[in-house]
């Protein structure tokens, strides 16, 4: 249990300290150790559950590394370092719906945060936030407002797109803001008021997630037979897209694919593989679902396909662990493809139940922004994949427990 809630957290998590806080949140007890020649300084991390408690009564602590080698806190600061050049939030390819959905999550969150405008800004640039200030003409120094924008997010022209603070919500302004730090010195421009994703924002994240997974598992499949070690990093972040996925849509069958698959995504020895632009893109998208903390129950055509679209991915992985000859990690990989099969087979999404039509236009404004699963009457997989060598490309039948066949016809 805590392998898997620091996993997750870590997945979610932009900076250390966001880590700490999503472990208090999900009821996980964290004590820091901190260096005994440096003053303050903060070397590892332990933690615990309230009820695991020795006989005498203490909590049973745990050190990072006790749950697993890649989860010591160096190496999980290397995954957060922004030196790396990876942003914690990558806009590439991002709706413009999604996107101002995500700012108005972060901007909120930010602004609730800090105690003043420098603050608040502050905050906004660590969280991987663009913050673009415009000043009075009147007075040069003054400043009048914002705009805010994911790195990577661009119109159709390249351009960057930025969102004034009025755009994301009426709260959001910098005077509305300035008026609330100053009346009542408390953070945040709702006191007590929960964000909440719409609907449909949140539909155009899943659908954003799907396209990244299909992306990584055609990445995967490339290099499982020219450069194996190439896909090293994106199977080690497939991980944090599981354990995120999981934890908000508060799945249970999804959560024990998740499981399944932690050890086809360890390295050898613990050691984390050269981070890749794929891996951070990967990783960046897992940050981005995780913003979902209140979706679970969802049931949609958007999160189901979501989750297809996962099954092609862990399959890929299971044929980079095959051509690897990593028996143990193949095995794992094919397992959690297998459980996510079976959780789509079976799934219905609410739109069916509501007597809406579950097939996807072909031509309209919208279907540029369709799912990547094509829905005829029910969610197929984009893309299918073999779990055995040499048939990349074929229906994907895992050795253990084998899955019903996809029928053969038009339909497929």
């Amino acid at each position: 249990m805590l392998r898997r809630e620091v996993s997750t957290a870590a997945a979610g998590a932009r900076t250390e300290q966001d880590f700490y806080a999503r472990l208090e949140q999900a009821g996980v007890l964290v004590r820091l150790r901190r260096s005994s020649i440096e003053p303050g300084a903060v070397t590892g991390y332990a933690v615990g559950l309230p009820q695991h408690t020795a006989s005498g009564g203490g909590v049973i602590w745990y050190g990072g590394g006790k749950l697993a080698a890649d989860l010591t806190l160096p190496k999980l600061r290397a995954r957060w370092n922004a030196r790396s050049g990876a942003d914690p939030f990558s806009g590439t390819g991002l709706s413009q719906s999604a996107a101002r959905a995500v700012l108005r999550n972060l901007v909120t969150a930010a602004a609730g945060q800090a105690p003043d405008e420098a603050g608040f800004f502050a905050r906004l640039r660590e969280q991987g936030v663009q913050v673009r200030l415009r000043f009075s003409d009147a007075d040069a120094g003054q400043v009048t407002g914002y705009s805010v924008t994911l790195p990577g997010h661009a119109g159709h022209d390249g351009a960057a797109v930025w969102y004034g603070g009025g755009r994301l919500a009426s709260g959001l302004t910098l005077p509305r803001l300035r008026d609330c730090w100053d009346r009542e010195r408390r953070p945040g421009p709702e006191r007590g008021a929960a964000f909440r994703f719409t609907a449909p924002e949140r539909d155009a994240i899943y659908r954003h997630a799907s396209r990244q997974a299909v992306a990584a598992a055609e990445h995967i499949r490339r290099c499982a037979d020219s450069d194996p070690a190439g896909a090293a990093d994106a199977a080690w972040a497939v991980a944090d897209t599981l354990h995120v996925a999981a934890r908000a849509l508060r799945n249970p069958a999804l959560r024990c694919a998740a499981d399944a698959y932690d050890r086809a995504a360890r390295a050898p020895h613990g050691s984390p593989p050269h981070r890749t632009c794929h891996g951070d893109q990967l990783r960046a998208t897992a940050r981005l679902v995780a913003l979902l903390r209140d979706a679970a129950g969802d049931r949609t055509l958007a999160s189901l396909a979501l989750i297809a679209n996962l099954v092609a991915l862990t399959a890929a992985v299971a044929e980079l662990r095959e051509a690897q000859e990593h028996a143990a990690q193949s095995a794992a990989a094919r397992a959690a493809a297998a459980q996510l099969y079976a959780m789509v087979k079976h799934a219905r999404p609410a739109e069916a139940r509501l007597g809406q039509s579950c097939v996807p236009r072909r031509s309209g404004p919208s279907a540029a922004d369709s799912p990547p699963g094509h829905l005829l009457g029910r969610l197929v997989l984009t893309a299918a994949v073999s779990v055995q060598p040499g048939r990349a490309g074929s229906q994907m039948v895992p050795r253990h427990g084998p899955l019903p066949a996809r029928p053969a016809g038009p339909a497929a």
